[in-house]
C-alpha cells in the first residue's frame, strides 16, 4: 500500500505542477479527488503496516496532502474557474 501511495502521490504532484500553468487550472478539479484517493491509500497503508515499514506510506500521504492543499489554493486564487 505504501508504494502505491507513493507512486500515486508522485503522479499527483506532477499533475499539480501542470495545473499551475495559467489556463490549465481546471485540472485541479480532477487532481484534488485523485490526490484524496491517494491520501486514503496512504492512510490505510500506515494503519496496516508495521511501525518500522511505514516510510513509503507516510511519504505518499504527505505528497498527496501537499497536492490537495496547493490545488485548493490554486482554485481559490483563480476563483475556481481557471
Amino acid at each position: 500500500m505504501g508504494l502505491i501511495s507513493l507512486i500515486w502521490g508522485a503522479f499527483s504532484i506532477l499533475w499539480m505542477l501542470v495545473a499551475l500553468i495559467p489556463l490549465l487550472g481546471w485540472g485541479n478539479w480532477f487532481m484534488i479527488p485523485f490526490a484524496a484517493i491517494g491520501a486514503l491509500i496512504g492512510a490505510v497503508g500506515i494503519a496496516t503496516t508495521p511501525r518500522e515499514r511505514r516510510g513509503l506510506a507516510k511519504a505518499g500521504l504527505i505528497l498527496n496532502a501537499i497536492a490537495i492543499v496547493v490545488g485548493i489554493f490554486r482554485l481559490n486564487l483563480g476563483g475556481g474557474l481557471l
